[in-house]
């Protein structure tokens, strides 16, 4: 191209671009908001994730200090129930027992007391100094829950007031029963509201989270940080009671509190073996202030940004002109550097420099996946007579009409068709095993002979091809570019010395020859 067309050309390119700026500007400036919004979003995502993750480990530690809890007690008033049913209440030994409670009372923290009731409801025996006159707790929820039911497994009850010491208390209790399995009265533990309260006191979690502990019906039992008068409230209706747990035992949702109305990422869990659910729950708004506060600082620098971009504009245009003519240079080199590097420049087809690198991929990946690789060597017969003949115009013709016939022979797009040097060519075949290497040569000696050039010093008179098949299994052999190339090589002149216009072939110990002549 004349140097005044591409001049030409460079303008035209150069005032389109003028016309486009608007346009590209706003596109560029959507892209970096776009980008932005991107990672906000996925800040976003990793932020609430991250809440998600916090939540679920507070729920299952929280849970595992309350199973933890109950099932010591589980375990230590299921022994004293079954001491007392085996030696009967009325043989009773309440100095030896109550210095047996009195005792777990001290090595269990979360113990506020220990109490055991006859079948009418009086206080057989306490950890306490001394039984309180006329005491009676038959009215108690756990009393009642225990007379009407035979069920031996230890109850939790809702939050009551201590009548020994006046402080709010989770009741936990088992059934006593006589020999005869009636109900003979009542085993009760105790467990200190504190004691929880103490536990998660200790998590480091925002001044608007939470742990809250309920029974199973949504009972509420404690809330940490504590809120008056609401011992006892029914949660049983909110979102988490009515639409989750009946389907799931634990889990993460972000929920408004049905207690202050505070929205809150909460993770939830059931506490094994027991009815008993624990929630923890972080704040929504505090886990998003830091996101937050990173969206006020790029909306500032992107509207900076956007200003600059606005006036770098102007100066981009003026050197649209000069850049495009020389991309365009460059462009042109690169492209005619990579098909000297690579390309032969008569036949069209890879040159040698190509193989070498291909041999070391196809290699590399045969014995990773464990395939065979072939390769094909093909060499014309007597071919400095052609040329002696006939002329080296001649003779580069015949070299691409053979290289033609070599092309359409590479029927998949992983099949490499080289020439090698002079008048030697060669085949690719990856994930070809023998049989199909030696039907591929077979073709391709077909396909030369097809050509029907004439070649009055060959023995057929036309232009004929001897070839080398050599099949390799990088996985089972160590093998190299160089020795799949010396082997194919080898092969290939002992096909030109059995008589030419023929192949040889070996693979793993197999040996073949052939002609291709059906």
């Amino acid at each position: 191209m004349p140097p005044s067309t591409s001049i030409d050309l460079a303008e035209r390119r150069a005032r389109r671009m003028l016309r486009l700026l608007p346009l590209f500007t706003l596109s560029v400036i959507g892209i970096i908001i776009a980008l932005e919004g991107l990672r906000l979003w996925h800040d976003y995502r990793r932020v609430i994730g991250e809440a998600n993750a916090s939540a679920t480990n507070l729920a299952r530690a929280a849970a595992q200090n309350v199973e933890d809890a109950l099932r010591q007690v589980d375990s230590m008033s299921g022994g004293i129930t079954e001491r007392i049913e085996g030696d009967g209440l009325a043989n009773l030994r309440a100095s030896r027992l109550h210095a047996l409670l009195k005792r777990q009372v001290e090595l269990l923290p979360q113990l506020h007391g220990l109490f055991i009731y006859g079948a009418d409801g009086r206080w057989l025996v306490t950890d306490k100094a001394q039984i309180p006159p006329n005491a009676n707790n038959a009215d108690r929820e756990y009393f009642a829950w225990h007379r009407t039911h035979a069920d031996r497994l230890l109850h939790v009850g809702p939050v009551i007031i201590s009548r020994s010491t006046g402080d709010p208390v989770i009741p936990v209790s088992r059934r006593i029963n006589n020999p005869d399995g009636s109900f003979a009265g009542v085993f009760l533990a105790t467990l200190r509201l504190a004691y929880f309260q103490r536990f998660y006191a200790g998590f480091q979690i925002d001044d608007q989270g939470t742990f809250v502990v309920a029974l199973a019906d949504g009972t509420l039992l404690m809330r940490h940080p504590a809120l008056p008068g609401i011992s006892g409230r029914d949660l049983g209706q909110s979102p988490l009671f009515r639409d989750y747990l009946p389907r799931v035992d634990s889990g993460v949702v972000e929920l408004d509190s049905p207690l202050d109305g505070i929205r809150r990422i909460y993770g939830f869990r059931r506490v094994d073996g027991y009815p008993v659910v624990i929630q923890a729950g972080l704040s929504r708004q505090t886990a998003l202030q830091p996101l937050l506060l990173d969206v006020i600082k790029t909306a500032l620098v992107l509207g900076v940004l956007c200003c600059g971009i606005g006036l770098f504009g102007a100066a981009l245009l003026r050197q649209f002109r000069y850049r495009l003519v020389i991309e365009g240079e460059l462009r042109a080199a690169h492209e005619s550097l990579n098909q000297m590097a690579y390309q032969d420049g008569l036949t069209g087809l890879a040159n040698r420099r190509r193989l070498d690198l291909a041999l070391n991929d196809e290699l590399s990946r045969a014995r990773r996946l464990r395939y065979p690789v072939a390769l094909i060597m093909l060499d014309l017969d007597r071919f400095k007579l052609f040329n002696d003949r006939y002329g080296h115009p001649a003779g580069d013709h015949c070299l691409v009409a053979v290289a033609g016939a070599l092309k359409a022979t590479a029927a998949r797009s992983s099949d490499l068709a080289v020439r090698y040097g002079g008048e030697e060519m060669a085949l690719l075949l990856p994930n070809t095993p023998f049989q199909g290497a030696c039907k591929v040569a077979d073709d391709l000696l077909q396909r030369i002979r097809a050509l029907a050039i004439a070649h009055q010093d060959n023995e057929r008179g036309v232009v004929t091809a001897s070839l080398g098949i050599y099949v390799c299994h990088p996985a089972e052999q160590a093998v190299q570019p160089a020795d799949l190339i010396k082997a194919t090589d080898a092969l290939l002149y002992a096909a030109k010395h059995s008589g030419r216009d023929r192949w040889r072939g070996a693979s793993a110990g197999i040996l073949a020859q052939g002609t291709g002549a059906g």
